[in-house]
């Protein structure tokens, strides 16, 4: 394992058929069908696409590592996928060769686990992360029991499931429902994390550096209605409605359409940016509401989105992401005593009320402030007050006796 050597053979390809949005090929760019009936499950499951481009990355690295050992899919065993969830675990991750020098050879990258002194987030590590590995060991464990369902691969999951070191439901309250959760034995613990948000005086320096009223009005919907940044660019023209200050989106989930509040400032600021477009572009009611400002005019796609917001924070020094917004948005409205938590739990689109729960949770740096004053208060002296005596007995006497401060 130590000498193990996976090189970055095959790759995951964009399709213009929608009934095969991504293949996943192999170092002849010959489509691997396995993988291929795989994502075909999933879409008739009615997953969306970015799930399935998930799903196919996940499965490109097992296949990468089988074909690394030259194991055949199909003839692996518990043997080869254990030391597939070593080598992810242990490992550091194969370093890419730039974009735009791809013949030479790959660097790896300067500053990998740095944390950042604004945001307090770490940077992408040498080797994957624990969110990353559990991703993978359960996409290629369902691989597999497609496979073992249909007939078309090893008559044994080469990834187990964990057993029960105990009665199942052994302790289980009787007040929530019964649940057959069994993780797989590979798959390693995940630590809860808390969301980071942007703090306000953060957020009016980063707001500060957009230097459009396009960037301005998506900024302020995101921040404000809570929804999520793919959700927000999929709006059409006839999406807005001013007058009653909300904005329709399409749900990741469920695909249902949804009204959203927003704040007065963001209809304001997609006025000017539309005004600043007229006679470039069309809005029409099913035409794109957000779109480039340079010509070629086209629709503005989640990445180009994302690099705006990236420069804004970056010349603070930050490395706030387009998802923190949508965790500002949740903390603002949780912090507020007369917003009720179903209705946040609506406003963001959670199908379980514990999701929006974890936006009551105090932010590190609120509990760190807390702690400090609390010591700030220890080390001060405190004056201890005298009860009044009792009656009958003379002020003036026990002034004499104790002193008039009590020492």
């Amino acid at each position: 394992m130590a000498s193990l050597v996976v090189p970055l053979a095959g790759s995951v390809q964009d399709s213009e058929d929608v009934f095969v949005p991504y293949r996943l090929v192999d170092a002849e760019s010959l489509t691997v069908g396995p993988a291929s009936a795989f994502l075909a499950e999933l879409q008739a499951s009615g997953r969306a696409e970015a799930t399935l481009k998930s799903y196919a990355k996940a499965l490109l690295r097992w296949f990468r590592f089988c074909w690394a050992i030259m194991v055949p899919w199909d003839q692996a065993t518990r043997a080869e996928a254990r030391d597939f969830c070593r080598w992810l675990q242990l490992a550091d991750k194969p370093a890419r060769p730039h974009w735009r020098h791809p013949g030479d050879p790959p660097v790896p990258r300067a500053g990998a686990g740095a944390v950042n002194p604004v945001t307090g987030k770490s940077s992408p590590g040498r080797r994957y992360a624990a969110s990353t590995v559990a991703h993978c060991e359960t996409v290629v464990r369902t691989f597999y029991e497609f496979h073992l369902e249909a007939g078309s691969g090893p008559m044994v999951n080469p990834f187990p499931l964990a057993r029960h070191s105990r009665r199942a439901h052994a302790h289980h309250n009787p007040m929530l429902p019964f649940t057959n959760e069994r993780a797989g034995l590979y798959r390693p613990k995940l630590v809860a994390r808390l969301p980071r948000q942007i703090p306000d005086e953060l957020f009016g320096q980063v707001f500060a550096q957009l230097h459009s009223d396009r960037d301005r009005s998506l900024v302020a919907f995101w921040v404000s209605s809570g929804a999520r940044a793919a959700e927000l660019l999929g709006a059409t023209a006839g999406d807005p409605d001013p007058a009653r200050q909300v904005i329709s989106v399409v749900r990741k989930g469920s695909q249902a359409v949804q009204e959203l509040p927003a704040c007065p400032d963001a209809f304001v600021y997609l006025a000017m940016y539309q005004h600043q477009l007229t006679g470039k572009v069309t809005f029409g009611a099913d035409d794109p509401l957000w779109w480039t400002l340079r010509p070629p005019h086209r629709p503005l796609t989640y990445d180009a989105a994302r690099l705006m917001f990236t420069r804004a924070g970056a010349v603070l020094g930050a490395d706030y992401s387009l998802h923190d917004l949508r965790h500002t948005a949740a903390y603002r409205m949780a912090r507020d005593p007369k917003m009720l938590l179903t209705d946040i739990q609506w406003i963001l689109g959670h199908r379980h009320l514990s999701t929006t729960q974890i936006y009551l949770n105090p932010m590190p740096e609120e509990v760190i402030a807390s702690a400090l004053a609390f010591l700030q208060r220890r080390g001060q002296p405190q004056a201890t007050a005298r009860a009044a005596p009792a009656p009958g007995y003379n002020p003036d006497s026990l002034n004499i006796l104790f002193g008039k401060d009590g020492s």
